[in-house]
């Protein structure tokens, strides 16, 4: 099963090392990782994505609370959440193909960031169906030149909270 975890992690030197060796050490591949930092300078936010059973990936987040580095863990899979990707897509289209590639961006939602026939730009932000799809369909209109992914970011539907870091409140899964 695919799983989304969101974590707190101190912004410290080698802290995102240590959490991703972890999943190696494991025999995990994670198929997506996304950090960013929050409103605290000291505190990043990760996403990961990485598929496995339910009870080896709660081992897997048992494990992950205990690093020194997390100070909060969520396993956004275990409840409702909202969950989106960035993708940019750039394309070699010929004359031809502008409006096919135009009504693509505008059913999609996304937005036209160059519109030169060499490298038309694409951005999207949606679900990963929806990225998948647009990426699909894209590549059918014109030569793919490029594709940047942003990897999986989450937050959880409702009250539950990926806690703030000063509450220091537990969540695993």
């Amino acid at each position: 099963m695919r799983h989304v975890i969101s974590v707190l992690l101190q912004n410290e030197v080698g802290a995102l090392t240590r959490m991703t060796g972890l999943f190696s050490s494991r025999g995990y591949n994670i198929d997506s990782l996304n950090v960013a930092p929050t409103d605290d300078p000291g505190v990043s936010r990760v996403t990961v994505v990485v598929s496995g059973s339910d009870a080896a990936i709660a081992q897997l987040n048992t494990q992950l609370a205990k690093l020194v580095d997390v100070l909060n863990i969520h396993d956004m899979t275990l409840g409702e959440h909202f969950e989106r990707e960035l993708v940019i897509v750039k394309l070699k289209i010929n004359a031809d193909g502008l409006t096919t590639i135009t009504a693509l961006a505008a059913d999609f939602g996304a937005d036209i960031l160059d519109d030169s026939l060499d490298s038309f730009t694409i951005q999207l932000i949606g679900r990963i169906a929806e990225v998948d799809a647009f990426v699909d369909t894209a590549s059918g209109i014109g030569k793919l030149q490029a594709v940047a992914r942003g990897g999986s970011v989450a937050v959880s539907k409702g009250e539950v909270t990926l806690s703030s870091y000063a509450k220091h409140h537990r969540l695993t899964g």
